[in-house]
């Protein structure tokens, strides 16, 4: 068993959309390899820094990303698209690559409650904003206004008609 810390510099930006790994951040490794039967097991804990934007109000964020993965890498490949070993030797960087996309958010936000924008003026909404603009109604909604709920309790019952 071998084991290794490295720190390295991301050559090409990892992740698309609103939030990625930019190319030369810092990437903190912790590797440790096993050789098993079946071939060598790598186990990997990746730190590094995302950047991006939040999915409401398109604020700029940075969030930590920490995660740990395993790889196998077999002697004999089986299928064309597994990692395998070559000349007693393995390359962790598209596993390690695809762990780190994966552990990026699909819709990151600044904070859970984040308010967003508001859809009218496309500023940025300030907390208790998103509560304010709920009173006003479309007009082409507005006839739903005057139903009023249903009183059906939901047993089966039917209401006396006489």
């Amino acid at each position: 068993m071998r084991e290794r810390e490295r720190e390295i510099v991301v050559p090409d930006q990892l992740g698309e959309g609103l939030i990625h790994v930019p190319a030369g951040e810092q990437l903190f490794l912790d590797v440790r390899l096993e050789s098993v039967h079946e071939g060598i097991l790598a186990t990997v804990s990746v730190e590094t820094t995302a950047h991006g934007e939040c999915g409401r109000c398109l604020e700029a964020i940075q969030r930590p990303v920490e995660l740990e993965f395993h790889e196998l890498f077999p002697y004999d490949r089986q299928e064309a698209d597994e990692y395998g070993v070559q000349d007693d030797s393995v390359d962790l960087e598209s596993p390690l690559r695809d762990a780190v996309v994966l552990a990026l958010p699909f819709q990151p936000v600044c904070r859970p409650d984040c308010p967003g924008l508001d859809p009218v003026t496309g500023e940025k909404r300030q907390d208790g904003a998103a509560e304010e603009s709920l009173g006003e109604v479309d007009p082409r909604w507005a006839a739903l206004t005057a139903f009023t709920a249903s009183t059906d309790s939901g047993t089966g019952d039917a209401p006396n008609a006489g």
